[in-house]
């Protein structure tokens, strides 16, 4: 049971405000920002939920906007929270681009889609095709171009081969310039990968959570067929939980467990491993899946620390990427944790680097290394030269470390889950809609032992 749902900027501006239940106090979202703002615990941000004075918070971060909710009642957080993510996924696919700027402008189009999402702080649905019923307003279309690229959609902007940019920045109700509607349909596979390496460099852990993740722009709903790799399995022990005979050999792609959207018709999935469905309007996963079977990181981390005389010691951080030359990781950021007695840090990196930053975070105790790219086959170092206000301990290794990542690669699946082609079904001779299908690996938990 919901009490309220509002959106604000960074800066603690109130965007949208709704109010369900009037049990919560009117500045609720100002004791929000404050509290979220000056949080002043262990940790450097403020948790996804919190409870205050009786009022218990939830939010998410999405786009630069905070996307909070608030209930006197001990609902799940879990709940609270997918629904929050379901909130933006809507006014996404309803605004075309998500930002400041768009909810502004469409704050009418916005207010009714909460309206219609939640009733007396009951969620009644949060499908976009069920909504197109409901929702008449059309909204104002913000132009991306000369927008900064926010979140997922600067993943496939990279390279040569750019994805159209209106691949994440259309509404899915409004029509193009001219009345016309572009008929095309996106297919991103995007994998999150956790990965544990031991001091000396082996793999202890493995796994990556993927999604299929489908947005259409057809007239009509037509049906689609997605073809998966034939040797796909699915169990760990070889069989698939569908009960069809696993065709795995060498290099096949075996996942652990997986589930699918309502809308996928599983018929054919045993015989040929493809999935049938008619894509409703808007973003929505057709496919979520789990895999621990070994897979090559895109990363090797190499981290050192040893002592340099009284009050000194030395990190030396080397990265290694393992991925093809004709492919970029882009937004990578290295953290390391170092003993709680450091006091000040110099960085040294390799000739001719360009696009790095380092700081020394004094307050956390813990050194960051940034890099805007980095293309397949390359190495690089830093060095950074610590300075202690006692006598370092025993053992340094200790106190020191672990080294954690955070990355993004367009194109390119550890797993080696491929869409083999994507049918439409044809309306005429002429019907032939623009079909892309996106790769995109991410670090979920990249974390390197010392």
């Amino acid at each position: 049971m919901i009490s309220q749902i509002f959106v604000l900027s960074l800066r603690g501006d109130n965007i949208v405000f709704r109010d369900y239940r009037g049990d919560v106090p009117k500045g609720s979202a100002e004791i929000f920002f404050r509290k979220v703002k000056f949080w002043k615990e262990d940790e450097e941000e403020a948790p996804p939920v919190f409870n205050l004075d009786g009022v218990n918070y939830f939010h998410v971060k999405v786009a630069g906007l905070l996307f909070v909710s608030t209930t006197r009642v001990n609902v799940s957080p879990s709940l609270v929270l997918e629904l929050l993510q379901r909130i933006v996924r809507v006014t996404k696919d309803y605004l075309g681009v998500l930002n400041e700027d768009s909810l502004r402008k469409n704050f009418v189009l916005v207010y009714e889609l909460l309206d219609e999402v939640i009733d007396f702080g009951y969620v009644q649905t949060t499908s976009t095709e069920l909504l197109k019923s409901y929702v008449f307003n059309e909204p104002i279309v913000v132009d991306a171009a000369r927008l900064p690229s926010l979140g997922p959609a600067a993943m496939f902007m990279q390279g040569t081969k750019k994805m159209p940019g209106t691949a994440v920045t259309k509404s899915v109700v409004a029509n193009e310039p001219g009345g016309r509607k572009r008929e095309e349909i996106f297919v991103d596979i995007i994998e999150k990968i956790s990965v544990t390496f031991s001091s000396s460099g082996y793999i202890l852990t493995s796994e990556i959570d993927g999604t299929i993740q489908m947005k259409s722009y057809l007239t009509g709903n037509p049906e689609i067929r997605l073809a998966l790799n034939e040797d796909l399995s699915i169990g760990r022990d070889g069989r698939s939980i569908y009960d069809y005979s696993s065709s795995a050999g060498g290099g096949a792609v075996i996942l652990d467990d997986c589930n699918f959207h309502e809308s996928v018709h599983l018929d054919s999935f045993d015989i040929d491993r493809t999935l049938n469905l008619v894509p409703p309007d808007g973003e929505f996963p057709v496919m979520n899946y789990r895999m621990t079977q070994e897979f090559k990181p895109p990363f090797r981390i190499n981290a050192l620390i040893e002592e340099a005389g009284s009050f000194r010691a030395e990190v030396t951080l080397k990265i290694r990427a393992d991925f093809s030359s004709n492919i970029t990781a882009n937004t990578i950021l290295v953290q390391m944790p170092v003993p709680s007695y450091t006091n000040r840090v110099s960085f040294e990196l390799e000739p001719g680097a360009v696009g790095n930053t380092t700081d020394f975070r004094e307050a956390n105790k813990r050194i960051e290394w940034g890099l805007k790219k980095i293309v397949g086959g390359s190495e690089h170092t830093l060095r950074a030269k610590l300075t202690f206000s006692q006598e370092p301990h025993a053992n340094l290794m200790k106190e020191a470390g672990p080294v954690s990542m955070t990355f993004t690669i367009p194109m390119y699946n550890a797993s080696r889950l491929q869409v083999k082609y994507l049918q439409i079904a044809k309306k005429s001779k002429t019907y032939n809609p623009y079909r892309w299908v996106r790769y995109v690996t991410q670090a979920n938990s990249y974390v390197a032992r010392i």
